[in-house]
């Protein structure tokens, strides 16, 4: 048989935790009621249902409980019922009677959790989200884009991920972190979208990436992470010299083995150029070079590799190379910022795009507001042409059309 009488308190009780009542916000009288139409509850209304009567009784039950007040349809005293009103007044007695926490007990208990977490981590984005969090349900605020107020224990285990990605200081994959930190290989992945609107979110050099280049910072890889480069130059590996030269698509190596090698410094490099696409990398060919793919954002690894670039050959030039459009300038100043290399900007410039617009894509409205954002953040920026004729054009480039 069907409880009218719990399912109807227990709908009274979501819309009042969802109500400006709640939150103590309200600037007028509020009511929080249940009507009664075929919609809502259409067994009271069925003819042919035994319903009707059982739906009576509970109602009447209830409101002698004083968990609500009915009200009639007029005219229709005693026979049709219009609508309840939760009695606000008896809160504690309408939780007790559905046997449900109420939700200022799941915010009182989820904010004693956050204080006993805050200092787990003194990390960024671990203290930044713990605050934001605490704030919103100290204003009976919603947190449920990360966490639900009835799963304390996710919860921990959620803002625990986040601080545990922060201070990781190993190279490893993504499986083996959640085992060591979770016991369970899959966890993580369960929380990864959290995890990435998190770290975005939180973490204002993010806001760009991928959850993958995220945790690329940190050293958590999905798969062994490869750095590609070629050009004239030697590797030594401890008494080994291996020429590089000799092979025309280069060389890759893993992040755990870059510590193992360094560059010889009598190869005549006179430019190292970093490219953000794997298709340019391959087709791209210069004399006196060192060609290093880049992937979109550069991460651990391919900073490291880098600066033993930049300590065998610090009078080089240094270039980089990628799309003409936001991501490719931000990938640019996000690379000059944390290596610390003077690069300058290559085949991205006004010419270049002028020349290959015909293979241009249009502009969609995000990368507009994000351009012109560019523009008045740092109208003195040396890309300040491109962006602006962009704009003008409705036009951004690939990396991959320019030959």
């Amino acid at each position: 048989m069907a409880r009218y009488d719990k399912k109807i308190v227990n709908r009274l009780l979501d819309s009042y935790e969802t109500s400006t009542l709640f939150g103590g916000k309200n600037k007028v009288a509020v009511h929080i009621a249940f009507p009664f139409n075929k919609r809502t509850i259409p067994a009271y209304f069925d003819e042919s249902s035994l319903a009707y009567e059982e739906i009576h009784a509970a109602m009447q039950e209830l409101e002698r409980q004083n968990l609500i007040n009915i009200r009639w349809k007029k005219g229709k005293e005693g026979h049709i019922i219009s609508k309840v009103i939760l009695c606000t007044e008896n809160l504690e007695g309408a939780y007790a009677y559905v046997e449900r926490i109420s939700k200022a007990d799941k915010i009182r208990e989820n904010r004693k959790l956050l204080a006993g977490l805050r200092d787990r981590f003194q990390t960024p984005i671990y203290q930044a989200l713990i605050g934001y969090l605490d704030e919103r349900l100290g204003n009976g605020q919603s947190v449920k884009e990360y966490i639900d107020l009835s799963n304390p224990a996710e919860t921990e285990i959620f803002l625990s991920g986040i601080g545990e990605i922060e201070t990781n200081s190993k190279i490893c994959y993504i499986r083996e972190f959640s085992i060591e930190h979770f016991h369970n290989s899959k966890l993580f992945e369960s929380l990864s979208g959290r995890i990435a609107k998190a770290m975005r979110t939180f973490g204002a050099e993010y806001r760009e990436r991928e959850l993958g280049e995220i945790l690329a910072e940190y050293g958590i890889y999905h798969t062994p992470n490869y750095v590609y480069f070629k050009g004239n130059v030697s590797l030594r590996i401890g008494e080994r010299v291996f020429p590089i030269g000799e092979l025309h698509q280069g060389l890759g190596i893993s992040g755990e083995d870059i510590g193992k090698v360094c560059f010889e410094k009598e190869a005549q490099i006179r430019r190292v150029i970093t490219i953000e696409n794997l298709t340019a990398f391959f087709r791209w060919e210069e004399e006196e070079s060192l060609m290093v793919y880049l992937g979109g954002y550069h991460n651990s690894v391919r900073r490291a590799l880098l600066q033993k670039i930049y300590a065998a050959f610090p009078d080089a030039v240094y270039c980089h190379f990628g799309d003409i459009d936001v991501g490719g300038f931000l990938i640019y100043e996000d690379l000059c910022r944390k290596t610390g290399i003077p690069f300058q900007l290559y085949r991205m410039d006004l010419d270049t795009l002028k020349e290959y617009e015909k293979y241009g894509k249009a502009l969609t409205e995000n990368d507009r507001v994000r351009i012109e954002k560019m523009l008045k953040e740092n109208p003195f920026v040396p890309y300040a042409d491109v962006l602006a004729y962009m704009l003008s054009a409705g036009i951004k480039l690939e990396q991959e059309c320019i030959v």
